[in-house]
């Protein structure tokens, strides 16, 4: 049986701490969404704007090649797919 896979950070979905994502946001008239673990859809939201996501982060090569994103992934690769945190407003989303 093929199990689903994360397309940010690519470990297993299960069924616990799931969310669904529009690569292009709703605001900016996407339509589809992907599930994806929460911490990782926390993690995408903390760093970028709904702008910033629309405009250039709409793929999930470019979320992942960017260096936050990229670090999170690494960090994030050693949980188990239920693994959830509280995910903290970046730095350089803050002062964008």
């Amino acid at each position: 049986m093929n199990e689903p896979h994360c397309p940010l950070c690519g470990r297993l979905l299960g069924n616990i701490n799931v969310d669904r994502h529009h690569l292009v946001p709703k605001s900016f008239k996407g339509k589809e969404q992907f599930l994806v673990h929460k911490i990782c859809h926390r993690k995408i939201h903390s760093v970028f704007t709904e702008r910033q996501l629309a405009q250039s982060f709409h793929t999930w090569e470019a979320l992942r090649a960017d260096p936050d994103i990229g670090a999170f992934i690494a960090w994030v690769a050693r949980k188990p797919p239920a693994f959830y945190t509280s995910t903290a407003t970046s730095e350089r989303k803050k002062t964008r």
